[in-house]
């Protein structure tokens, strides 16, 4: 950005309606806030976002743990509060906002878009919806309604520009948010901050991060766990809340089983994860987190029958962990829908923890699929094109 540019932009006074409605949107959303305005101090925030975009400075229309769901079924039981933060979004644009800025949450983002659209807004996407691999009839409305498609994979870049999509790869996040909060501290010293034992084995629990999400998939994972407790001496097990969950409302699915020996912790998740030796992660960006940290996972999903049946019919991938789909090949196990069992995932978690020839060449692996991500800046990228468009 020019000198010229960035004394205008920093005049600029401005509103974006931005929304994301799952946990890893609301850390980009709040990195994106904060990056624009170190370019436009005068641009203001509003929303759907969670806690780290309210810190960030969004004024909230609605909380994002109240929409966050996945799966057809599962959405329909939360259609009133969805709809209501619809509204709500569509009402902000009518008092007047500048720019919109989506991030992810395909469902609600797109049908967002298209209002915006027409109310002659400019639509900026940040962090494409996984369309090459579901809903491909998707890139005709992202084609008419949005106004900059900006990309987190190298691969996506062809595919939206074969279809006449204005696109921009601006890097993934993920590599610039572990680089600023990543683990620094002492082993000893960052264990006994969240309430670990340093000289114990330490397994990581990431059942998802929405409320049903973590419903669905704990029981496999707490069942598994359980039985890693019994074949492997000093085992111990955290699972660090998401971003767009509470504690209480966690603890509360935990008190439906014995999960006496699982430690919530609360922020700080790289950190955390980083104590890990090898974790249990629910499909999602999550495994992508765990692979930038190099911790040798099982990634484990279940979704609503109906919702799986439908989803199989709609995609042709024959893997799903996002990983995976990076390395190009399956270089960690995937456990989906009948095959997420206790079972099932305590033999592939101790396969990692008893075999150091597959534990080694699982993080080799890892550290392959982190190099094909790209260096830092994503956030400083889009938030120049963000402001360029509001220009």
């Amino acid at each position: 950005m020019s000198e010229a540019t960035r004394a205008a932009s920093s005049a600029l006074r401005k509103k974006v309606l931005v929304v994301a409605g799952e946990a890893s949107g609301d850390r980009y959303g709040a990195r994106l806030m904060e990056e624009v305005r170190k370019l436009a101090p005068g641009v203001e925030f509003t929303g759907v976002g969670g806690r780290h975009m309210r810190k960030a400075g969004l004024a909230p229309l609605m909380d994002a743990e109240q929409i966050a769901v996945l799966g057809f079924f599962e959405v329909l039981t939360s259609l009133p509060l969805i709809r209501r933060a619809f509204n709500r979004c569509v009402e902000e644009m009518s008092r007047g906002v500048d720019l919109v800025l989506l991030i992810d949450y395909p469902g609600f983002n797109l049908r967002l878009a298209s209002r915006a659209r027409k109310a002659g807004l400019p639509v900026v996407y940040f962090v494409s919806p996984q369309v090459w691999a579901w809903k491909p009839g998707r890139v005709k409305v992202i084609a008419e309604t949005v106004t900059r498609m900006l990309v987190i994979f190298p691969f996506e870049v062809p595919f939206y520009r074969e279809r006449g999509v204005d696109v921009t790869f601006v890097g993934h996040p993920l590599v610039e948010i572990l680089a600023h909060e990543g683990p620094r501290a002492p082993r000893q010293e960052a264990a006994r901050r969240h309430g670990l034992d340093p000289g114990r084995r330490i397994i990581g629990l990431l059942p998802g991060s929405r409320l049903k999400e973590a419903r669905r998939n704990l029981p496999p994972i707490l069942g598994a766990a359980r039985r890693l407790s019994e074949s492997h001496e000093n085992l111990q097990f955290v699972m660090p809340v998401a971003s767009t969950l509470t504690v209480p409302a966690v603890r509360a699915l935990l008190s439906t089983t014995d999960a006496s020996s699982v430690v919530l912790t609360d922020g700080s998740f790289y950190e955390a994860m980083g104590l890990c030796e090898a974790a249990i992660v629910s499909s999602g960006t999550a495994t992508v987190e765990t692979g930038l940290l190099e911790v040798p996972m099982v990634i484990v999903y279940r979704l609503h029958p109906l919702t799986y049946s439908l989803a199989k019919r709609m995609t042709s991938l024959d893997t799903f962990g996002m990983v995976n789909l990076v390395a190009g090949r399956r270089i960690v196990p995937e456990l989906i829908q009948s095959e997420c069992t206790p079972e099932r995932i305590a033999a592939e978690m101790d396969k990692l923890l008893t075999d150091r020839i597959l534990y080694e060449r699982t993080r080799r692996d890892l550290r392959a699929m982190r190099e094909k991500l790209g260096g830092e800046g994503a956030f400083g990228r889009a938030a120049e094109i963000i402001v360029q468009e509001l220009h």
